[in-house]
């Protein structure tokens, strides 16, 4: 096995008495899309700001590219990209003048032109800044954060709050790193972007990773189960969808009961007959294949958008 590109061994950081990172470790080979996937307050932009050397962790240790973040200077800087959680330019710079006036920050520097191309906005090249739609914003963010031909490639949350036509967008220019060979780093609190997206995914709650496998490999651990999404004309108090046959799982999340069945007809067949006996009703269902959402609920006993 070569030497992973990233490497974090027990990593902290604390901002007063909040522990945002608590002992992480995880490596991350050249090449590969790895994500960290958590809900909002989990540590994943602490972690990254760290890796970008942006932060000073604590304790524990960092490298990139076979370099400290911390102590590197600017040839760490040479080797990464960045997109941050907020991109933020003046109104009045046109997006060639910013890809211009970034590309003169590297020694190794990508043509400007063919990232106008790439990311779509050769129509756009004289627009002002405050002029761009978000979608727009996004692509040219992208565009920056590759204007130094980067070894490793850091997106903190790169589709939060875009509609899913540039969502979707956002995920081929992804896909297009991984085929360059590009080493991604992603954060991400959506589901779906870390199946489609990710070579492999760690799990982050409450600044710990609490499991790591590719998306196949966390999802076979939830194999044969279906998870089952209930809501109910009067509330349960007395456990009883617990014990209906087939559930290996039950938990409330106010007011939708989340059932991991291995028998899911059977166990419809007992809910249905539970609530006829205590005279209850069905309001909704809704049966889902097994997803990185339930593992999370396994391992945690909460939603990820929690």
């Amino acid at each position: 096995m070569p030497e992973p590109i990233i490497a974090v061994e027990g990593l902290f950081k604390s901002y007063g008495a909040v522990e945002a990172v608590r002992g992480l470790s995880f490596s991350v080979q050249e090449g590969e899309v790895f994500g960290l996937l958590g809900p909002n307050g989990a540590g994943k932009t602490t972690t990254v700001e760290i890796l970008e050397g942006m932060r000073t962790p604590d304790r524990g240790t960092a490298r990139v590219c076979g370099l400290d973040p911390e102590k590197a200077g600017s040839e760490f800087k040479q080797k990464i990209g960045a997109v941050l959680q907020s991109t933020s330019l003046p109104d009045k710079l046109r997006v060639k003048e910013a890809l211009d006036l970034f590309a003169n920050f590297y020694t190794s520097r990508a043509d400007t032109e063919s990232l106008l191309k790439r990311f779509q906005l050769e129509e756009k090249r004289d627009a002002f800044y405050s002029q761009l739609s978000g979608g727009q914003k996004q692509r040219l963010a992208l565009a920056m954060a590759l204007v130094n031909n980067p070894q490793v490639v850091f997106l903190d949350e790169p589709t939060a709050g875009l509609d899913p036509q540039v969502r979707r967008e956002i995920y081929d220019i992804i896909e297009e790193l991984r085929k360059d060979k590009k080493t991604v780093l992603i954060t991400t609190h959506y589901i779906e972007e870390a199946e489609r997206l990710c070579d492999r995914v760690a799990i982050v709650d409450y600044g710990r990773i609490i499991k790591t496998g590719s998306p196949r490999e966390l999802k076979h651990s939830s194999a044969g189960t279906t998870r089952i999404e209930v809501r109910l004309a009067r509330p349960l108090t007395n456990g009883v969808l617990s014990t209906l046959e087939g559930v290996a799982d039950c938990r409330d999340f106010e007011g939708t009961y989340i059932l991991h069945s291995t028998l899911p007809p059977r166990t419809i067949v007992a809910l249905v007959k539970q609530l006829e006996a205590e005279n209850n009703e069905l309001q909704s269902l809704e049966m889902f294949s097994p997803s990185l959402e339930d593992v999370f609920i396994e391992l945690t006993g909460r939603r990820l958008r929690d």
